[in-house]
């Protein structure tokens, strides 16, 4: 491994550290919210309230010394809340930009899915276009620009399921869980008053996560190793219980974050591992099963595994 990727490889290793100091027994969770971060990419989490998800968000923030902020989601908020707005100030005789949340490197949109069509659509365009449009006036985005989404899979009361378009714009899907039954005892016992993330610090810079991610492009992925890629793909478009695959996003996506894995697993290559490793948190929320496959109880990542399965796997 060349010079550059052996010090890239330290620098995930030790958010990665760093993280785990907040989060105990979750490591392979925070590894993926790591990779996501390293390729640039947005990340949903999909769990429990309880399970730590916003001193995540937060920790990952002070790890790169970065602006967190955070918006809980509600049926009455609207767009502006989110992107901020424009307003007349009077002592100098014209109109004021003030920034929104969104003007941050890490955004936690808590329950994402509790707010309404037209403020999600605001989100969507942050996360897409890396900007917001006020009064027909762009305004950019501080980078990098990271969205950790949050949804409750059990309460379905007074939510908006997201659309197809703004679940493609997240790289992975997650969860947290409960820690192990050690930990959580350990933190019962041990937990103090003071808020954990008080002891995060700050582990590169913005200006270092720069050049950490412009590393990713220069992974080498083979031909052999794309095609495999693509065949997993194509496999979610033609599945009898699929009624709409992976996107040509998604294919992006993917092809991104294997090559930050393989910086974190100390190559500058792509193996196939990589590619089966990453599939079910890149590819279950980006396919829709038909009617049939739902009411018989197939979940997606069954489908992805069952993908896995019969594909050939290159040497």
């Amino acid at each position: 491994m060349s010079l550059i990727h052996s010090q890239t490889n330290s620098q995930m290793q030790s958010i990665i550290a760093n993280l785990s100091k907040v989060i105990q027994g979750k490591e392979d969770k925070i590894e993926l919210l790591v990779l996501a971060l390293v390729a640039g990419g947005h990340i949903l989490i999909e769990d429990i309230p309880g399970v730590g998800k916003t001193t995540l968000a937060r920790s990952l923030a002070k790890s790169i010394d970065g602006k967190f902020s955070r918006i809980q989601f509600t049926p009455d908020l609207l767009p502006t809340d989110i992107t901020g707005i424009n307003f007349y100030q009077q002592s100098e005789g014209k109109f004021i930009f003030k920034p929104g949340p969104v003007f941050s490197n890490i955004l936690l949109a808590d329950e994402i899915n509790r707010a309404s069509a037209r403020t999600q659509s605001a989100l969507l365009e942050a996360m897409s276009e890396e900007h917001v449009t006020i009064d027909g006036e762009p305004h950019f985005l501080p980078q990098p620009f990271i969205v950790l989404a949050t949804q409750n899979p059990i309460e379905y009361h007074g939510t908006y399921p997201l659309p197809e378009a703004q679940l493609d714009r997240f790289m992975l899907q997650i969860d947290i869980g409960y820690p192990p039954l050690e930990i959580e005892q350990s933190l019962a016992i041990n937990r103090s008053s003071q808020d954990p993330v008080d002891t995060i610090e700050k582990v590169i810079s913005l200006e270092e996560l720069d050049t950490l991610r412009a590393s990713v492009d220069h992974v080498k992925i083979e031909s052999s190793i794309s095609q495999y890629l693509l065949q997993i793909v194509l496999a979610t478009r033609n599945h009898p219980n699929i009624r709409l695959g992976v996107s040509t996003r998604g294919t992006l996506l993917y092809a991104r974050i294997v090559r930050a894995l393989a910086i974190l697993e100390g190559r500058d290559f792509v193996i196939p591992e990589d590619v089966k490793k990453l599939a079910i948190p890149v590819i279950s929320h980006r396919i829709l099963l038909n009617t049939k496959a739902q009411y018989s109880g197939i979940t997606a990542p069954n489908i992805v595994r069952e993908i896995l399965d019969a594909e050939r796997v290159p040497r």
